[in-house]
């Protein structure tokens, strides 16, 4: 069997191959470069030395269902005009990138300043089971409703290897870096917020807002699980929370926390009061923190019912437990 330009995924002389930050698994895959690439490239000639421009000429070749990825090359920016929605599922987005970032990775996908109303973030997921790995995305955007950078209103979405920034709206409550109303969203191995520009004021402006329907109606955090994340935020008052909901029913069933880490940085003017909170006591779920840290300041992890911190105890006689505080 002959080389392929990848028509029918990732593979040299039938074998699958995984180099280069590529997953396996994708029956086919698309190539993007926004520096170098051309739209006009035909979809059979689309490969890695013949890269398509945008990720929207990508995003409009695939086909719902059918685990297809877009690799994005990570040699610059891939800058949209308007808010990439994600509807269509098993679709894949990934970074041409070895590396495994945490943050800084090398493709980035960006919104600068747009006109329109509906760009109320960077991207927006409404599909099932889709995937986003070794990719930072940025929002810039200065316009009225665009105080978001990623938007989850999926079904298991999957998050991994990813930054999410967003560097304007700084003092605006209710933005936020991430909007969380994905059902059976996982999200691992990721940097939330930033430490390079101070927040303004007493304002809720966390780096994940639950609020339950900011993604579209009815759209809900539901069996929501964040394993191995930095949450970052240069705070200066005691209300700039990490993460935050504003009714009883922004959680369903569970949201858990595992190994991660919420960061309010040494420049911080201010400690905040607690690292994941809302104004209301849940009545339709909880959040779970387990083995969770909050290095520089907070003065709580958590004091809001249905927020459970579990910390390990020791009893005499009954040996190591977990207590819920």
């Amino acid at each position: 069997m002959g080389l392929t330009n990848f028509p029918n995924g990732i593979t040299s002389m039938g074998s699958p191959m995984m180099g280069s930050g590529l997953p396996m698994g994708l029956t086919k895959t698309f190539f993007v470069d926004y520096a170098n690439g051309s739209d006009g490239v035909s979809v059979k000639a689309n490969a890695a030395d013949r890269p398509w421009k945008t990720i929207a000429k990508a995003y409009a070749a695939l086909t719902t269902n059918k685990n297809e990825g877009i690799a994005l090359m990570g040699n610059s920016s891939h800058t949209l005009t308007e808010m990439l929605t994600v509807a269509k599922n098993r679709v894949h987005i990934f970074g041409y990138d070895p590396g495994g970032r945490t943050y800084g990775q090398n493709a980035k996908i960006s919104l600068g300043v747009t006109t329109a109303a509906t760009d109320i973030g960077t991207v927006k997921n409404t599909g099932v089971r889709n995937s986003f790995s070794n990719v930072k995305f940025t929002n810039a955007n200065t316009v009225a409703e665009g105080i978001y950078c990623f938007v989850d209103g999926g079904e298991y979405m999957v998050m991994d290897r990813c930054e999410v920034y967003k560097s304007t709206d700084l003092d605006v409550t209710g933005a936020a870096e991430l909007v969380m109303n994905g059902d059976s969203a996982m999200i691992s191995n990721c940097t939330i917020g930033s430490t390079a520009n101070a927040l303004s004021g007493a304002v809720i402006r966390p780096c994940v807002m639950l609020t339950k329907g900011l993604a579209g109606t009815g759209k809900v955090a539901r069996d929501v699980t964040f394993v191995n994340t930095q949450f970052w935020r240069w705070a200066a008052n005691t209300a700039n929370a990490f993460v935050w909901s504003t009714t009883a029913t922004d959680v369903e069933r569970k949201m858990e926390f595992r190994d991660c880490l919420f960061d309010a940085t040494k420049k911080s003017t201010a400690v905040p009061a607690v690292a994941v909170g809302g104004a209301a006591a849940f009545t339709a779920g909880e959040i779970l923190l387990t083995g969770c840290t909050a290095e520089n300041g907070c003065t709580a992890l958590a004091t809001q019912t249905g927020i459970f911190s579990l910390l390990p105890t020791y009893a005499a006689g009954g040996g190591s437990g977990v207590q819920a505080t």
